[in-house]
C-alpha cells in the first residue's frame, strides 16, 4: 500500500472548535453524543451542529451509530480510528428509558451457557429495532407496569441499566421467545437458585407483572427443580382459569396439566441438562 493510500485511512486534524467540542464532551464523560449535545456546548443552530457530527465523522474522529447518534472515537483508537464499544453502551442510546433484559439479561448475569448475538432492550415506549456495527438490536416495548426491576451496572465508567437476576426470571417466564425457551429458563432458574436468587422477590415481581402464564412456569418449574417458593401458594391462588403453553415457542401439541394450568408441550428430556461445573442438574419430572 502506498502513502497515498495510507494517508486516506488516518483520522484528520481538527479545528480549534471541533477539538474543544471533543474535549468538553468526552471530559464530561461523554462516549456517545447526539446532535443536540453538540448544539448545547458550541451554542450553535442545529443545522450546524449537524455539519460538524457530518465532518467530524468523515475526519474519523466520530462514529454514526444511527440518525442522530454519534460515538466519540477516543485517542486510544490511533490514528486508523479503529475502535469498538460496548454493546450495553449503545443499547442505552437505542430507547430512553431502557434496561437490559430477556436473553442478553441472563448472559450478563451467568445463567446461560449461551452467547445471544441480539442484545435484547426493553422499554416502556416505542422505539426502532436496528442493527448495528452487525450487531441486532431488539427493542421490546413492555407497558408501564412491567418496567421495573433492573438496577445500574457500570459499563466502561458508564452506568446503563440491566434486570436484576429477579426480573431477568421472571421476564423469560413472561415471554421465554425473548429469552431461548422454556430449557433456557429452567437451566437459568437452576443457576439462580445456586446464586441466592432472592425467591420471595420473584413471587413479588410475579404478582406486580400479573401474568397467569409467568407465574404458572415458574411455578411448575419451581415445584419440579425442587427450588422453595415462600408465596407459591399465593402464586398458585392466582392462577388464571385458561391453558397457557409451557413453552410458547413450541408447538401447542401436548398434554393439559390441570395442576398448573399448562399445556405441557414440552419433553422432559427435550429440558435437558446442564452441567457447566461438573454438577449435576436437577431435572424436570
Amino acid at each position: 500500500m502506498n502513502d497515498s493510500q495510507d494517508t486516506q485511512n488516518i483520522r484528520q486534524g481538527l479545528s480549534n472548535r471541533e477539538s474543544r467540542l471533543l474535549s468538553r464532551l468526552a471530559g464530561a464523560g461523554h462516549q456517545i453524543i447526539s446532535v443536540d449535545d453538540i448544539e448545547t456546548t458550541l451554542a450553535v443552530a442545529p443545522n450546524t451542529a449537524r455539519e460538524i457530527a457530518s465532518r467530524l465523522t468523515e475526519k474519523g474522529w466520530l462514529d454514526r451509530l444511527f440518525p442522530g447518534r454519534y460515538f466519540i472515537i477516543p485517542l486510544a483508537a490511533g490514528e486508523e480510528g479503529v475502535y469498538t464499544t460496548h454493546e450495553y453502551l449503545i443499547a442505552s442510546h437505542v430507547a430512553e428509558p431502557m434496561y437490559v433484559g430477556y436473553y442478553t439479561a441472563l448472559d450478563h448475569h451467568g445463567l446461560t451457557e449461551q452467547v445471544p448475538r441480539t442484545v435484547y432492550v426493553v422499554t416502556p415506549f416505542r422505539a426502532q429495532s436496528r442493527e448495528i456495527h452487525g450487531v441486532p438490536y431488539r427493542v421490546v416495548t413492555v407497558t408501564e407496569r412491567k418496567f421495573f426491576g433492573y438496577e445500574p451496572t457500570a459499563i466502561e465508567g458508564t452506568a446503563v441499566d440491566v434486570a436484576d437476576i429477579e426480573k431477568t426470571l421472571v421476564d423469560c417466564a413472561d415471554h421465554p421467545e425473548f429469552g431461548g425457551g422454556i430449557r433456557e429458563l429452567a437451566q437459568a432458574m437452576v443457576a439462580a437458585d445456586d446464586r441466592d436468587c432472592s425467591w420471595t422477590t420473584v413471587g413479588e415481581y410475579l404478582q406486580r407483572l400479573d401474568n397467569g402464564a409467568a407465574t404458572k412456569r415458574i411455578v411448575f418449574l419451581a415445584d419440579k427443580l425442587g427450588i422453595d417458593l415462600p408465596t407459591r401458594e399465593t402464586l398458585r391462588e392466582s392462577f388464571t382459569s385458561g391453558y397457557s403453553l409451557l413453552d410458547p415457542t413450541r408447538s401447542e401439541q401436548g398434554r393439559y396439566d390441570s395442576e398448573y394450568r399448562l399445556r405441557i408441550n414440552v419433553d422432559r428430556e427435550k429440558l435437558g441438562r446442564w452441567n457447566p461445573d461438573g454438577r449435576s442438574i436437577r431435572e424436570v419430572a
